[in-house]
């Protein structure tokens, strides 16, 4: 098997896969501490379920309980680095309409949706979004 070159990458395409299958649940595998931060977020964000993490002495795996949320999602890459006032050019790039998603940022204050950094008034790295 080849090493993984995105694990984030990886993480959100099994997450959209399942979903578009319309499975209850999947196993995302390897793991990050990046990937737990963003299955963390987009948790809160009411898009996924509970999830937990399964050391298996290969690099770890996540079994995520789905909920039937996510339409799209994916990784951003390259990371775009964005300031506190440039969200809605963002949103208007990756996001279907204004009110709908959110963009997966990485800040000096942890990993949050773009909504809580705009409230915090905070750029960061844009790492996915999903809607």
């Amino acid at each position: 098997m080849m090493p993984a070159t995105n694990v984030l990458a990886n993480m959100f395409v099994t997450l959209y896969n399942t979903e578009a299958r319309r499975k209850p649940e999947c196993t995302v595998f390897p793991t990050s501490g990046l990937c737990s931060e963003v299955l963390k977020t987009l948790q809160k964000d009411g898009y996924i379920g509970e999830y937990e993490r399964i050391e298996d002495g290969r690099g770890g795996k996540f079994r995520v309980s789905l909920v039937a949320k996510i339409t799209k999602c994916g990784a951003i890459s390259p990371r775009f680095k964005v300031k506190k006032d440039e969200y809605a050019f963002w949103e208007q790039r990756y996001l279907p309409s204004y009110d709908r998603g959110i963009l997966v940022v990485t800040t000096n204050h942890g990993v949050m949706s773009h909504h809580e950094a705009t409230r915090r008034g905070i750029g960061g790295f844009l790492v996915g979004y999903a809607y």
